[in-house]
């Protein structure tokens, strides 16, 4: 059994020290009793009016029902047009990420352009924030997303697929790529962190239009050149959940990934020494 996230744990805890069956929890909220099951499992996005009512019904105290509802708040879909994250400060975006990933027990992601933030290293964020925000917010922003990565120490469940191509668009250059693959390589032996590559040279059936990241089975974040977008609605969610599963079986993983992240530092490696000449 995979760790629950919080919002789901807390709400079955809630429900069962008042002494309510799901079908009673129901009846007394107005919801079906299979969509109070569905939240306890992760697989249901609630509204925060749903969560105001369970919470009301479960008896919790004040404290517990704002910290279930700021989760249910930075959880709800949205996007938001990248210029305005620029202008109120590209850092609160990473934090409001933060604060999705700490209230998720499972996360997975594709991404066939650039590396995952949650693996990214330093130089490589600071080279693809590049000259898109003034320096100190610039700084201020990679802390943030640097702060993110501590969530790998926890007990969630992590797992990544990323495309050769993606390790091919080399950002920021030769040495900035070759220490990101090295850091790839050694988050890859991690046991919880689950990474996948898919060489070039693999034939697929899968078109890819952007990279995604899932948060158990009720939010999907995703972004484009001009907007970040979360969205929670069922089914996309559902939608999402099956493309990731169509293109890791595209993947390669342990020793096999590591050969080929090994494999591609080393095309780095060499460039970078061509560039020294």
């Amino acid at each position: 059994m995979t760790n629950q996230d919080h919002l789901s744990t807390e709400l079955r805890r809630l429900r069962k020290a008042a002494g309510l069956s799901g079908t009673e929890a129901a009846r007394l909220t107005g919801l079906s009793q299979s969509k109070v099951s569905r939240v306890e499992t992760g697989a249901f996005m609630p509204t925060e009016d749903q969560v105001v009512a369970l919470c009301r019904v479960y008896r919790a105290p004040a404290k517990v029902r704002r910290e279930l509802v700021a989760i249910t708040r930075d959880l709800r879909e949205e996007a938001s047009s990248a210029r305005v994250v620029l202008q109120r400060g590209a850092w609160r975006m990473q934090q409001r990420i933060g604060k999705i990933e700490t209230a998720s027990a499972r996360i997975r992601g594709f991404q066939p352009t650039i590396v995952f933030g949650l693996l990214q290293t330093r130089d490589y964020i600071t080279a693809l924030f590049g000259d898109a925000l003034p320096e100190d917010e610039r700084d201020q922003t990679v802390e943030a997303r640097l702060e993110r990565q501590r969530i790998l120490d926890s007990n969630r469940e992590f797992h990544f697929v990323l495309t050769e191509g993606a390790l091919r668009w080399n950002m920021g250059g030769a040495a900035t790529m070759l220490a990101q693959l090295g850091h790839l390589i050694e988050v890859s032996r991690r046991d919880r962190v689950r990474l996948g590559v898919i060489p070039w040279t693999t034939p697929v059936s899968v078109p890819v239009l952007h990279g995604f990241d899932i948060y158990d089975s009720r939010a999907v974040l995703l972004g484009t050149q001009t907007a970040t977008a979360l969205v929670t609605d069922e089914r996309e969610v559902t939608d999402y959940e099956k493309n990731f599963a169509e293109v890791e079986r595209y993947a390669t993983y342990g020793d096999i990934a590591c050969g080929h992240l090994t494999r591609i530092a080393a095309d780095y490696r060499q460039l970078a020494a061509g560039s020294l000449r």
